[in-house]
Order: C-alpha cells, then structure tokens, then sequence
C-alpha cells in the first residue's frame, strides 16, 4: 500500500515546533529567596492568550509565601512565582481563540478549574478539587504566578476591561472579586447593618460592596486607626472602630472576656442609639482572627449571618452557644466564582471608591519584586506612610 493511502487510514499526528520567547520571571526558591530568572515561553494553545503582564498586586498570601515559603497548610516544595492579581495586554492569540485582538487589555481570573466536576458543573468552580490557582502551593507541579513578563493563560478566565478602567483597578478586580463573592453568600438586604473586622484590601473591599448591596449602616474594625480613618474618609464604610491593644490571653475565658468588650463596644457604634438593636445582620471576619470570630458572634443578631472572609488561624476555639442559641449561620468563603463580570460593571460604573487610590506604593518593574513584598507585609513605610496595597508594575 502507497505511503499515502497508509496516511489516511492511520493519520499522523502533527506537532507545531514554533521557536520559544524568553521571559523574565521573579521566582521564589525559598523564605526570602527572591531570584530574578529567565524562563522560555512557548507560543500560547489552541484555547490560551499569551499576556504581556502589566500590573500585580500584592497580596497577604504572597507575602506569607515569601516569608514562609509556605501559606498556612500549603508548603511550596519547588521554586515557585508568585502573584496573582494581575492584568496585562494581548501579544498572542491561540488558533483556537475567537473574540480576541492583539493590544486587547485583559484582567486575569487565575483559578483555572477543571469544567467536568460536581462543583463546575453547578457554577461552583471556586470547589474544584481540580483547581489550579497560580501562586499556590495547593497544586502540583505548582501553577506559577504572575510575576512574569509573559504568561500564556486560557481565553475563557481573561476578561476584557473597559477603555476607561485603569490596569491597576483591573489588577484589583480580584480582591474585589472575593468582596463580591462574600457580600453575596452573606445576602444582605437593604436597610441592614454590617460589621466588617479587618480593614486590609479585602475588608476595605467586602464593606464598600456591603454599602452597595443596600446595608445603610458599614462599621469596619481594626487595631490599626490609619486604616479605619483611611476607610471613613474614603468612603468604603460609615462607621469605624479602633481595636485597642491586648496583652497576650492564654486562658479561653479571658479570651471570650475580651471578645465580649470589644462586641460590647462595637455594637455601641453600630446601633445608632437605637435601644431595640440587636446586633449586625450580617457579620463580616475579613482577618481570620480567633478574637475577631468571637466577637463576630457576640455581635450578630438572632437569625443573622457570620461569614468567614479572611484564611488565618486554622483552629479556633468559638463560643458555639452563640451561634445556636441566636441561631446564628456561619459561612465558609473560599476566594470567588463567576465574580469577574460583575466586578468589570461595577468598577466601569465608578461606584465604589477609587481603587486607583488604594494602590499606596508602586514599584517599577520585576527587578524591585523583593521590596514590593518587604513593604506590603507592614502597615506604614520607614516614613509613616500608610500601607494599604503595593502593586509591582511592568
């Protein structure tokens, strides 16, 4: 039989060599050990974009994994990028890819989940046992973050952004996604009250879009006042509290003694004087505190909701009579699903705070990745200067 004849009854499959480009990349070798490498990059999949990374925010998870090389149960056990709030800028397209163009701006949903499981198929992506999440130990090979000048990334998770919405706002279309996320599993109603613990980037965040969701009453508490005043003059909530300093409590009745004044104490702000308040219809724990839990409980209303935001100490010892005798519902959260959509019409209608002005320290380029991360694991510069988030462009 002719070669050709043999071609059609068995067809050969075709491998496409194409000639790999060099990136850039800040790779993590362990605690601290922040290298600069080049990496090669091959032309984007049939199904992937290839993005020219434009801007990355830092987040809490990154600086841990910096610190730690590890963030709270994930060990990172090889060299590993980090980032993963991030935007950039179409350089290639797969051959498969329609309804994008080269010099397109995109925001990048990392979370690439496996579409056949349980959880995908009910919309629930973010419960993917499959999930790979760049910047996250949880998987591996690791998935590799976003500190790279190049990433090849699949079409379906990059979002097109208005003309009009800066990279550093898309950037943060994923924290943003998490406030999203959290404010809809916590249903708030109009006219309700919100207590939001924790004025990071996500607290901030999770108390803007309590605000937007029809709560008229946002009160949001944190140890530091930059913060809580920084959240009052911005807009992102309508009351606030200073935690006061704690000596460190061992014993669990001084603990829940302590709770219970710092409940005490906010409830006070949150009732507006109000002699028939109950506590918050829905509490917000963006800190993953074990006080901040309790005296979460402590602060919500009978028949009102406690949803965990924040991923910190693993175990906890909570006053659980809190929640049964108020028939309180604690809420698990982990990180977002089909949020990007309605962040893109949120940030393009301009109705939430600036998120441009939440970026308090820039830093130019992949090279000064080591100091981005030493600033944005502390609350003030060497200067004073409040930190609130810390953005790597390119």
């Amino acid at each position: 039989m002719a070669p050709s004849a043999l071609a059609d009854i068995y067809p050969i499959p075709v491998k496409h060599y194409s000639k790999a480009t060099i990136s850039l990349a800040s790779v993590l070798h362990g605690p601290r050990d922040l290298r600069l490498e080049t990496r090669a990059i091959s032309d984007p999949a049939a199904h992937e974009l290839q993005i020219a990374i434009k801007a990355t925010g830092v987040c809490g998870s990154d600086v841990s994994y910096y610190n730690k090389f590890r963030n709270g149960d994930l060990q990172a056990v090889q060299p590993l990028s980090l980032g993963h709030e991030s935007a950039g800028v179409v350089v290639a397209i797969g051959e498969a890819v329609t309804g994008f163009q080269i010099g397109e701006r995109v925001a990048l949903e990392v979370g690439v989940p496996c579409d056949n499981c349980r959880s995908c198929q009910r919309g629930r992506y973010n419960l993917c046992p499959g999930m790979r999440f760049r910047s996250s130990a949880k998987s591996f090979p690791h998935y590799q973050g976003t500190l790279q000048e190049r990433i090849n990334h699949p079409a379906k998770w990059c979002h097109k952004i208005p003309s009009h919405v800066t990279l550093e706002s898309a950037a943060l279309l994923e924290p943003l996604s998490v406030a999203i996320h959290a404010t809809r599993r916590g249903s708030i109603e109009q006219g309700d009250t919100a207590i939001v613990f924790g004025a990071g980037t996500v607290g901030l965040l999770v108390a803007a879009m309590a605000k937007m969701s029809g709560a008229t009453t946002v009160v949001i508490a944190d140890i530091d006042s930059g913060r809580v005043n920084y959240a009052l003059s911005n807009g992102f909530a309508t009351k606030g509290y200073i935690v006061g300093a704690r000596r460190n409590l061992h014993d669990t009745a001084e603990k829940l003694a302590v709770a219970k004044e710092v409940s005490a104490d906010i409830m006070q702000i949150a009732s507006l004087n109000d002699p028939d308040f109950e506590g918050a219809d829905v509490t917000f724990d963006c800190t993953g505190k074990e006080i901040c839990m309790q005296a979460g409980l402590y602060s919500t209303r009978p028949g009102g909701k406690l949803v965990m935001v924040g991923m910190g100490t693993p175990i906890q010892t909570l006053p659980m009579s809190a929640s049964h005798l108020k028939e309180v519902d604690i809420i698990g959260i982990f990180r977002y699903a089909n949020t990007y959509p309605t962040g893109i019409k949120i940030l393009s209608s301009g109705a939430l705070p600036s998120l441009d002005n939440m970026v308090t320290h820039r830093f130019k380029g992949l090279a000064a990745a080591k100091d981005a991360f030493e600033i944005a694991g502390k609350t003030v510069d060497k200067d004073g200067n409040l930190v609130i988030k810390v953005l790597i462009e390119a």
